[in-house]
């Protein structure tokens, strides 16, 4: 049976509705130059968030608050998320898309700072869900921070796994797809995690800890 692919795939990403403040929050995050998560991956972080009753879930690259506005939605009623870019803009956009969401200021932590130097004061075996936003260069190291803060049953999220579908073709040798492919391979191959790779959005790698 003949099937368009790329049909489906818009059917696929436009199935949830997006919210008109997270359709804004969009629209702010072109303009800044930052990257947003498509429909299709929100609402599957959603979906990761609630499945896991999440509770404490650390995003790294909070970007103008798209991806966080989806988190907050799925989580726990009283759940935190803790959102780390070291834009200090991208974080003053990120907090008023929370606010016109509705979404108390206690239960946002936003800091400002290089992953890679706050990570490290981040509790072990802290947080419910880690999700990989940022510095593509960077993503094996926040990989392995998300194993340490990870609790058994966490769920690890790395956005863009396909990397503009360069992942998936191995003629594609530059730096970044390199290293996302690297990624995609290492927890494929982890005894640590329970993997699976989604085609939403620009792909979505998702993996649970053991």
């Amino acid at each position: 049976m003949a099937t368009d692919k790329a049909q489906t795939w818009v059917y696929a990403e436009d199935y949830i509705p997006e919210h008109e403040v997270v359709a804004a929050a969009r629209k702010t995050a072109i303009d800044l130059g930052a990257q947003p998560v498509s429909t299709g991956v929100g609402a599957a972080l959603r979906m990761l968030a609630a499945v896991s009753g999440a509770r404490a879930i650390l995003e790294i690259g909070t970007g103008a608050g798209v991806s966080g506005l989806w988190l907050l939605d799925g989580m726990a009623p009283n759940g935190v998320l803790t959102t780390i870019d070291h834009e200090a803009e991208f974080h003053k956009h990120a907090r008023r898309a929370f606010q016109a969401a509705g979404f108390s200021t206690q239960r946002t932590r936003l800091i400002a700072g290089r992953a890679l130097d706050v990570l490290p004061r981040m509790a072990a075996h802290g947080y419910d869900m880690v999700v990989i936003d940022a510095d593509v260069s960077e993503t094996p190291e926040y990989l392995d921070h998300a194993l340490r803060v990870l609790r058994p049953g966490g769920v690890v999220a790395v956005v863009h796994a396909l990397w503009g579908d360069r992942v998936a073709d191995p003629a594609q040798r530059d730096a970044d797809t390199v290293v996302m492919r690297e990624v995609v391979r290492v927890l494929g191959d982890s005894e640590e995690f329970l993997p699976a790779l989604l085609s939403v959005g620009d792909g979505l790698a998702v993996a649970v800890r053991r």
